[in-house]
């Protein structure tokens, strides 16, 4: 039979994208279908005197235009509008008062029926404001950032700073080499390819089909009906579909309740889809200051280290992740201390972007340790070996695995990095200066309660059905090929179900969780159905499977078969047969087994080549390789795909990404993707993904997940390369040509 895990396996849902079958939020219609477009606050802080709504009125096709001082009845409270991720505090309520809290907030909103109306005559409302002070620069208000604290969320609570260990400051004093830096991460914009859009299907008697842009159908479904206070058999809330999230769709966004609002309203299906520029108010990357401090002995071990972070929340939620304590996961140090501030500003929410917290707070330790090597006058990743540490120090505890040695080891031979010359600006390639660097990556694994629903034919053909979502990372590929191996099936006998709120209980698609929890979540149910194909099968008269349990049989090529002699087996045909059905079915919930005694992480190590032009500054990326840690690999093909895929924004983060505010208005300039820069084609060049084996017993699968793992540490192997070809250290990102001169 044919093994599927582990395999180069093509997507599955590869052909319906390519060919248009694949229907995203707003491809889909029906009769009478209005088009709503968003109107956009043009202050930053104040309120709002009064909206003219009349010359938008007149435009023929337009049906309203809702706002706070019209909209239909919502939810009061706070608890109605915090989704299953949201943070402390007030979350944002669309439309809800006259407050404007940051500029691009939507304000009102044009329902005609035509979208090209609907956009015409936005631009006719005409709204007069009472404008108040407000602050969008954290380097302003970074002196009046106040500590996190411990949410009652008890998600959010996993994310407060680490305990100190010894004593950071004494230790530091007296260290024998010590280097101290700042780093800067701007606000970043998570850009998907597919526009934020939901298609609200307004159907008889009130119910509602809501296709959505969302990481999380069950999530967006509890959101609306806790703020319309409708029934949850009255929802239905699809996306099958999604064209990249990286984190932005784990809350439900704006647009959801627009469209909610407005089919309510009007008792009509209605569209809204967001425009790039007003995709730019949903959330983002929370610029952070870092401040690291390290203290080393001559042979190169750490003595003592320091990590502070503030970092950028609205006004009115306090968003933050782990920003400091990464560096406990990696290397040795008896005494360190971490402290995390939040600075509230005039601004949208952030939110978890691309490995959120990770991404950031590994970039500045990485270069911090890539700078305290050159003071040791230690090879970088020589420096990493010494600081080694085999357990996790912030719980004393052990890995369940950690391959990271192995990650050094390859990534190194692989990329050549034995012939690398130690002293900046020696490498050279014509006018070019070349430079080699390298990083640690570390990111979590876990896995959540999921629950999937397997019914398994007659006919030989199984549905696999589970409410996750597939973000573009290749969820009904993996999911696909662990039923088609649990069930002893062709691939192609083989449905997938999901995005789907109806379907049975799933977690938000995000944290690099869903991989392990669905999968194993799948052998769990398919265990239930060949315990059930058993009890069925041993009803056959003398049943070559009468003294099996379930634990001596497996499903193998359509048969029930003992693991002890293949030559007793029962047919899944045959036992139905016997049984009278012509199909089984099983529901069955995966709580993950409770391991407090370990740490459970991924790790990997990046090797970067940058070339720079020695006369005008320019950097590219022309090497790079990264070694990844990631327990089992489910399918190498896709694998590899996600692995590029974080490389490529980790590059991007290095060089080209950052929001720009003009803080004399809070308004963002760079809305758009031609001048919020992201890599392209021409700017990517040779890339090598080694997955070095690595066996956990986490989980009865073993997998560890990929999602995040991709991009930690990319943008500080890059800069690292970047000081190694110039002899200049940038620690703001991202680093440009200007910041080279």
């Amino acid at each position: 039979m044919t093994q599927y895990i582990g395999t180069a396996t093509s997507r599955i849902d590869g052909i319906a994208k390519v060919t248009g079958a694949a229907k995203y939020a707003a491809d889909y219609s029906a009769p009478g279908l209005l088009y709503a477009w968003v109107v956009n606050a043009t202050i930053t802080k104040g309120r709002i005197k009064r909206i003219d709504r009349s010359a938008a009125m007149r435009i023929k096709g337009v049906v309203e235009v809702l706002a706070h001082d019209n909209r239909p009845p919502m939810a009061d409270k706070d608890e109605a509008y915090k989704d299953d991720v949201a943070p402390d505090g007030s979350p944002f309520r669309p439309l809800y008062d006259d407050k404007v809290m940051f500029n691009g907030q939507p304000i009102a909103l044009v329902v005609a029926e035509t979208s090209e109306a609907a956009r015409y005559a936005a631009s006719l409302v005409k709204v007069e404001y009472q404008e108040e002070a407000h602050v969008t620069d954290l380097y302003k208000q970074r002196n009046a950032a106040h500590p996190v604290r411990t949410p009652a969320n008890p998600f959010e609570a996993l994310f407060a700073p680490p305990p100190p260990r010894g004593n950071a400051d004494k230790a530091l004093a007296a260290a024998a080499v010590r280097h101290e830096g700042e780093y800067y991460v701007p606000i970043e914009h998570h850009n998907p390819m597919e526009l934020y859009a939901s298609t609200v299907i307004h159907e008889a008697g009130g119910k509602l089909t809501i296709y959505d842009k969302t990481q999380g159908v069950q999530n967006v479904h509890n959101y609306v009906c806790h703020i319309f206070g409708m029934k949850p058999e009255d929802v239905r809330v699809m996306g099958p579909f999604m064209g990249g999230g990286f984190g932005s769709g784990l809350r439900p966004q704006f647009q959801v309740v627009l469209a909610v609002l407005a089919a309510r309203a009007l008792k009509r299906s209605v569209r809204v889809m967001l425009t790039r520029p007003q995709m730019y108010q949903l959330g983002y990357r929370p610029a952070m200051i870092q401040n690291i401090a390290l203290g080393a002995n001559t042979g190169g071990t750490l003595d003592a280290m320091t990590h502070d972070a503030v970092t950028v929340t609205s006004q009115y939620e306090d968003f933050w992740r782990q920003e400091t304590g990464w560096s406990g996961l990696l290397y040795k140090c008896a005494n360190a201390k971490y402290a995390h501030k939040l600075a509230k500003l005039d601004l949208p929410t952030s939110c978890d972007m691309r490995a959120p917290s990770a991404a950031c707070a590994v970039y500045a330790l990485e270069a911090a340790m890539d700078e305290l090597a050159v003071a040791l006058k230690l090879d970088p990743l020589e420096l990493r070996l010494r600081c080694y540490s085999d357990i996790d120090q912030h719980q004393n505890k052990p890995y369940s695995s950690k391959a990271l040695r192995e990650c050094y080891r390859q990534g190194a031979d692989a990329f050549g990095w034995s012939k690398r010359n130690p002293a900046p600006r020696s490498m050279r390639d014509g006018k070019d200066l070349v430079g080699w660097g390298m990083a640690t990556g570390v990111w979590e694994a876990l896995q959540v309660p999921i629950t999937v629903r397997i019914a398994l034919g007659a006919n030989g053909h199984a549905e696999v059905a589970c409410a996750t979502s597939d973000i573009g990372t290749g969820t009904y590929t993996i999911m696909a090929q662990v039923a088609a191996d649990m069930l002893g099936l062709p691939l192609d006998s083989i449905s997938i179900k999901l995005g789907d709120s109806s379907l049975p209980q799933s977690p938000v698609e995000g944290g690099s969780w869903i991989a392990a929890s669905v999968s194993n979540g799948i052998a769990t149910t398919a265990g239930a159905i060949r315990e059930e194909l058993l009890r069925l099968a041993k009803k056959l008269p003398k049943s070559p499977l009468a003294d099996a349990s379930p634990d001596d049989v497996t499903l193998a090529d359509g048969k029930l078969v003992s693991k002890r002699d293949a030559s007793r087996s029962v047919s899944i045909a045959d036992a139905m047969r016997q049984g009278g059905v012509d199909r089984v079915e099983q529901e069955k919930t995966t709580n993950p087994k409770e391991d407090n005694s370990r740490a459970h992480n991924a790790h990997s190590a990046i090797f970067a080549e940058v070339h720079v032009d020695e006369e005008i500054g320019v950097i590219r990326v022309t090497r790079v390789v990264s070694a990844i840690a990631g327990g089992r690999i489910l399918n190498t093909k896709t694998a590899s795909s996600q692995i590029l895929g974080g490389v490529v924004w980790g590059i991007g983060m290095a060089l080209h990404e950052e929001t720009v505010i003009d803080h004399k208005f809070g308004r963002i300039v760079n809305a758009n993707i031609a001048e919020y820069h992201v890599p392209v084609h021409a700017d990517i060049r040779d890339i090598k993904v080694i997955f070095v084996e690595e066996h956990d017993d986490s989980n009865p699968l073993g997998i560890k997940g990929l999602g995040e793992i991709g991009i930690v540490g990319v943008a500080a192997a890059v800069a690292n390369a970047v000081y190694h070809a110039t002899g200049k250290r940038v620690r703001d990102l991202p680093i440009t040509l200007d910041k080279l001169r």
